[in-house]
């Protein structure tokens, strides 16, 4: 709409996107459903949303607000203009400590918002499972839950006002009624107060009495009562169909910073639901539930394996995890006790078999607590992790009954499902009746549509029945909507449609939300319409684990269900570009939405090599945190090489690609001139006029040529070796003291080395790293098949492939087997591993011993994204442990930023730098001078180098100087 972006372009300060690529990336959220937007605007402050509000008035246009995005019922998808909160309207206007409130901006996330109140004690206890990108705009929206609305309540509970922008462009503040305000405010209170006086016995006859119940609008705030009504409820939960809100006023509550959590294990699911009741009544501060299915599933997923093989028992076919946190923490162990004798007076015993087998597994370790939550807040990620096109579905997901019927009702659903040939899975809020399940279904299909409208029909039809509610936490949308009438009856439905009509006479916020909405099974709104096709496409890596065209590359790029873990700022390692710019372009989730519009036509002929989508893979640094933290495994350092090598093949290589990738085949030619090679570096301007040439920024030296590379012959070929030292291409011509240091220490532990070397004559082995980095998958072929033909005979004997660098050696494990697939490669792969990796595998073999000192006091560690990707920072932690009287800190950091050439170019090196402020340089920055710093990665220790005033070495040459002489 070229009149509406200009008309925002004259008077909005923030950012505009009416491209077809932008406004793909912002149709869809984490529901079934997809609806174009008409733009999208990120606003920097209140004029630019009132701007925003009353154009889109005069001209007719709706408007959507935005957070992060993660509503399951398609709250956040509309043909509207859609204003996104989250990059800069986000921060804190006002924390009283003593009052214990503050006033935010609706972008702002839940846990950056607790992050900055934790040093004073307090926190915002609405604990949604999306707490990582959860916007306090979109859960006061959502009328939002979370784990312990046992004890803290719902989002209405702890709002208590909203600075709301009213369609016709007023702003006012609503909270507890008073007598004061402007004329047209005090006219819509009055008529507000009049229809809840009207409707009060209407309300108490229809309104389900559960504490989950988030369904229509919130009109029993209206109801008269003896303290002040608080009109900010009803803005909660309206989904953003009533007022922009502004701002918003919390309550905030101290933190219990203790707690305890007993793991209650059960033979059947019935008899975990039947228990629910009687668990809550020592009250705890929540009852979460992790069924057979999740427990299966996580089993699978890196990340998550070593979790569930610690604190699960057996094979129960349900767990309640009860969590206690009581101010007195040294009532934890008496209430470890009661629930362990509740449990026994239920008939389970350890010591029992069958259906009475079951107990109580007590975790008091904070870490291991950490882990459990991490693994029950991805419920609904790991269950979405199924490979196949049949995914579990929400649209009945968290219906709530009272606790008495809970296992009657999960009973009638499981039937309910079984009649229409399909199953549930089950997971979340035991302790308030509310159960997410998720009907597995395939929803390309017609027939398995119609398969969910007559589920949601039956499912319906039974809450009614047990005096339920349809929607008790993640709000109507375009799935419950319609709804309202079955469980409401027709004159609440009206009074919905009043108060709508009293608000926002001309529909112009979210429109069909809650009122006036469309069938839920109306495939013309579908993220998988009628139409969606994906035509064959050519791909160059092995997509085979899942379905679609592009030998499964389709089905890889729709395991995204766009909920949105990508979007997390601390902790892990995805999304890194995200975290310095808060673009939805810059974002897994971002990037793979883009790529199934791509192939599936919506954005035009030839969309995946088109500059939009370059632009959109630009700042991925392929740091691979999405193959390990994605909950759903969406790899988009792969799929960006094939994005790469669709481009090539249309549009050919760029100069500074081609100097990247090539570096293998000429780096033995320049270690003879290394003088020349480095000139660049130390010759005044040459850095300057070269970097249009070369597309490497003037603003930083490259890797220096080292004067005496290594060579293979420096290690003495061991008759019978016991280990392979695999020198990459870094290491052996930038960095060979790493080497060096590594055979050495390998050496001192009395291990035969050989190192893995070409056919005489040939170049140095390489794993074809720089040609993916590129997309020149035939030349990484051709590297990588030399490398399995120089290796393989080794890993036939079981002798292990001993790498330095963690995007080099890791290759073996993940790309390589991907390109040549076959028994060959998964050999290799199995016995592949980094030095840190081989010495740890090591505990238990008495003829391995490495005589160590204290190196330094402490030792901080930074671990390269490959390493943590592929699980192995446990093997470093282990290895540097050895080390006698020295301290060591992980870093708590993302991506260093560097990513290979990423850091050098002359578009990325600033983002780059961006990432590595984060987190990482100040760490290093505080330091202690006697500290040493390791790191694995090249980049990351010419990343920390170039940016701090310390030199990071690799665990090899740490290693080294701990050596006993």
């Amino acid at each position: 709409m070229p009149q509406l972006a200009d008309a925002l372009r004259n008077r909005v300060e923030g950012d505009m996107m009416f491209d077809r690529f932008s406004r793909g990336r912002y149709a869809t959220d984490a529901s079934f459903y997809q609806m174009m937007p008409l733009g999208v605007m990120s606003p920097k402050s209140e004029d630019d949303i009132c701007a925003a509000i009353d154009i889109a008035r005069e001209q007719g246009v709706p408007v959507l607000a935005r957070g992060g995005g993660t509503s399951q019922c398609g709250q956040t998808v509309n043909n509207a203009l859609v204003i996104d909160n989250t990059q800069y309207f986000n921060d804190i206007i006002e924390l009283d400590v003593e009052g214990m409130r503050c006033v935010v901006r609706p972008g702002i996330v839940l846990d950056d918002l607790n992050r900055a109140l934790k040093p004073h004690g307090l926190w915002f206890p609405v604990d949604v499972s999306t707490a990582s990108r959860a916007t306090i705009g979109g859960m006061s929206g959502n009328n939002s839950c979370g784990g312990k609305s046992l004890r803290y309540g719902m989002m209405r509970d702890n709002v208590l006002s909203i600075e709301g922008l009213l369609a016709d462009g007023s702003k006012h503040r609503f909270g507890p009624v008073g007598n004061n305000g402007a004329t047209d405010f005090v006219a819509l209170r009055d008529d507000l107060l009049r229809l809840g006086a009207r409707e009060a016995a209407e309300i108490d006859a229809r309104f389900p009495n559960v504490m989950r119940r988030v369904g229509g609008y919130n009109i029993d705030a209206l109801v008269p009562k003896d303290t002040p009504n608080n009109l900010a409820h009803l803005l909660v939960g309206s989904e953003g169909t009533l007022a922009y809100s502004m701002a918003v006023e919390l309550k905030l509550w101290p933190i219990l910073s203790e707690k305890v959590l007993g793991v209650c294990h059960f033979p059947t699911f019935h008899q975990a639901m039947d228990a629910a009741q009687h668990l809550v009544k020592l009250n705890p501060q929540g009852v979460e539930l992790v069924d057979a299915t999740m427990i299966a599933l996580a089993r699978d997923i890196p990340m998550f394996r070593d979790t569930i093989e610690e604190f699960v028992t057996g094979k129960p076919d349900a767990l309640l995890l009860v969590e206690f946190a009581e101010e007195d923490t040294s009532k934890h162990p008496k209430k470890l006790k009661e629930l362990e004798e509740v449990m026994g007076d239920l008939g389970f015993s350890w010591d029992k078999s069958g259906k009475n087998r079951g107990g109580v597994t007590a975790v008091a370790d904070p870490r291991m607590q950490a882990r459990i939550a991490d693994l029950r807040s991805s419920g609904l990620n790991i269950m979405m992790s199924m490979k196949t096109d049949g995914k579990p579905v929400s649209f009945v997901e968290d219906c709530a009954v009272e606790l008495p019927d809970l296992a009657d009702y999960t009973g009638g659903l499981t039937e309910i499902f079984e009649k229409h040939g399909t199953r549930g899975t089950w997971y979340a809020h035991a302790s308030v009746g509310c159960l997410h399940v998720r009907p597995v279904l395939n929803l390309k299909l017609d027939q398995d549509v119609k398969k969910m409208r007559a589920i949601a029909e039956e499912c319906f039809d039974l809450v009614a029945r047990y005096k339920g509610s349809h929607s008790g936490e993640h709000g109507d949308g375009l799935v419950r909507s319609e709804f309202h009438e079955k469980m409401f009856g027709r004159r609440m439905v009206a009074n919905f449609a009043e108060v709508k009509r009293r608000f926002d006479p001309n529909g112009l916020f979210n429109p069909g939300k809650i009122v006036d909405a469309p069938k839920m099974d109306d495939r013309s709104l579908f993220r998988y319409g009628p139409d969606y096709k994906v035509p064959e496409f050519q791909t160059e890596f092995d997509w085979s684990e899942w379905t679609g065209s592009g030998g499964g590359f389709q089905g890889a790029v729709e395991m995204c269900n766009n909920n949105g873990a990508c979007r997390k700022l601390k902790g892990g390692v995805m999304c890194p570009s995200f975290r310095v710019t808060r673009k939805e372009q810059d974002l897994t989730r971002g990037r793979a939405n883009t790529l199934r519009l791509a192939i599936s036509g919506q954005l035009g002929p030839e969309a995946l090599t088109a500059d939009q989508m370059a632009d959109t893979m630009k700042l991925c640094v392929s740091c691979k945190g999405c193959k390990r933290e994605c909950p759903t495994g969406v790899d988009m350092a792969r799929m960006k090489i094939e994005v790469q090598s669709a481009r090539i093949r249309k549009d050919g290589l760029s100069r500074h690609d081609r100097l990247v990738a090539y570096l293998p085949r000429y780096a033995c030619w320049a270690a003879r001139v290394p003088f020349l090679m480095n000139l660049r570096n130390s010759l005044p301007g040459l850095a300057k006029l070269t970097e249009r040439l070369t597309g490497l920024t003037a603003t930083r030296d490259l890797p220096k040529w080292h004067a005496r590379p290594f060579k293979d012959t420096e290690v003495a070929a061991a008759r019978t070796p016991e280990a392979v030292l695999f020198a990459d291409t870094f290491n052996r011509h930038f960095e060979p003291e790493n080497l060096r240091a590594a055979a050495n220490v390998l050496a001192a532990a009395d291990v035969a080395v050989q190192v893995g070397s070409a056919p005489k004559g040939e170049r140095p082995l390489c794993c074809g790293r720089t040609f993916l980095s590129a997309g020149l998958v035939d030349e990484a072929k051709q590297e990588a098949q030399r490398l399995v033909d120089a290796l393989l005979p080794f890993a036939a004997q079981g002798i292990p492939v001993i790498g330095l660098e963690p995007s080099c050696l890791l290759t073996l494990r993940d790309e390589i087997p991907a390109l040549l697939p076959g028994e060959d490669t998964k050999l290799l792969a199995k016995h592949a591993r980094m030095l840190e990796e081989f010495i740890a595998d090591q505990g238990d073999n008495p003829d391995f011993a490495l005589p160590l000192t204290s190196p330094a006091p402490k030792v901080l560690l930074h671990g390269h994204c490959h390493q943590k990707a592929m699980g192995v920072m446990s093997s470093i932690e282990k290895t540097l442990a050895c080390l006698p009287d020295t301290e060591v800190e992980v870093v708590e950091t993302s991506c260093c930023g560097m990513a290979g050439a990423f850091g050098y170019g002359v578009e990325t090196h600033d983002v780059s730098r961006k990432m590595a402020e984060l987190d990482l340089v100040p760490a290093v920055r505080d330091a202690a001078q006697d500290t040493i710093i390791v790191a694995d990665g090249t980049s990351c220790r010419h990343q920390i180098a170039d940016l701090t005033d310390r030199k990071p070495i690799h665990i090899a040459r740490l290693l080294e100087r701990a050596l006993k002489q």
